[in-house]
This record gives structure tokens, sequence and C-alpha cells, in this order.
């Protein structure tokens, strides 16, 4: 009998936008299990570091989870030193055998910096001040990119990208989490 595969979580859609002198990350809501949506309410950004640092998350949600409490601890040892503690844990995440299993992907931002964490070793700066990761990511890179050319504050390119990434990918809902810093 050929081995059943059991169907995967697909989840997410996660934006960040560094502009006028404030970063935001945004994420929608929705878990989906296969064909099925599990969860429509799932907060995906949060802020960590006492509040210094904003991040979301897309993949496996206990992989994030353990994800953001090892960036904690990097970032507890390395304070006010987001790039350094981001490469402390993606070295970590890429030799540790436990680590190396996790199958998520993150984005990061202080006032300063923002970053995309990956298990392969990424730790990447985005290009214009724009990134997005999870299924629904390249609808939402691009809706921004393009309102990157209006007057539109970051807050409000976060928020009509993801209602636009929404609309097109059926793993991103319209439940929005947003969380933003001021530049320092």
């Amino acid at each position: 009998m050929p081995d059943r595969q059991l169907p995967s979580m697909h989840a997410t859609t996660i934006l960040m936008v560094r502009r006028g002198g404030r970063v935001v990350i945004g994420g929608d809501g929705q878990v989906s299990l296969g064909q099925t949506i599990v969860k429509g309410n799932a907060r995906k950004v949060r802020r960590l570091a006492k509040g210094a640092v904003i991040g979301g998350f897309a993949g496996a949600t206990a992989d994030a989870f353990t994800l953001f409490e090892r960036l904690e601890g990097k970032l507890e040892q390395y304070p006010g030193q987001l790039t350094r503690a981001c490469v402390e844990l993606t070295k970590d995440w890429r030799t540790d055998r436990y680590l190396r299993r996790l199958e998520a992907m993150m984005l990061v931002a202080d006032s300063e910096v923002g970053l995309l964490l990956s298990g392969s070793g990424d730790v990447l700066e985005p290009e214009a001040g724009v990134m997005a990761i999870g299924s629904g990511g390249n609808y939402a890179l691009a809706a921004a990119r393009a309102l990157s050319d209006t007057g539109m504050d970051a807050e409000a390119i976060v928020r009509r990208s993801l209602a636009i990434a929404a609309e097109i990918c059926v793993y991103t809902n319209g439940n929005v989490v947003v969380e933003s810093l001021d530049a320092a």
C-alpha cells in the first residue's frame, strides 16, 4: 500500500513595509489544512524584545513559535543588535539537528532594520523597503510595490496590499493584524 501523505498546513501572508519613518508588519489570520480552513483569526504578527522588535511568521505554527523563542533569547544575548541576533539565530537554525527541521520563515524589524529569516541561512534586507513571505506573499509584495508610488503611508500600504492578497490567494483572509514601530 503506498504511503499516504497527510495534508500540509498552508498559511499565510506576511508583509513588511518601511516608509516615512515607520516600519509596519502585517499578516492575515488564516490557517488551512488541505482544503479546509481550520482557523481564521490566528495571530502571526507580534512584538518581541519588550516591544522593540516586531515580527511575523509563515509556515508551521509550532516551528515559528520555537523560532520566536530562540530569537528572543538571541535578542537578550545581543540587546539592540537585531541583525547580529538574526545572523546568530540562522546559524543555529542551519546547523542544529533539531532546528534544521523547522519549517517556517520570518520577517522581523526594529526601528533601524528589517530582515527576512529562513532555515536555509538567509538573512535578507528588503529591496526598496518592502518584503513579503507566505503563500500570498507574492501578491502582497506586488501590491505593496505598486502602492509605494502613491502618497499612502506604510500602514495603509500594508492593509491595502493584504486585502488585495486576500482577494487572490485562497490561503489568505481579510482578518489582519498589524504592528508598527517608528524609526529611530
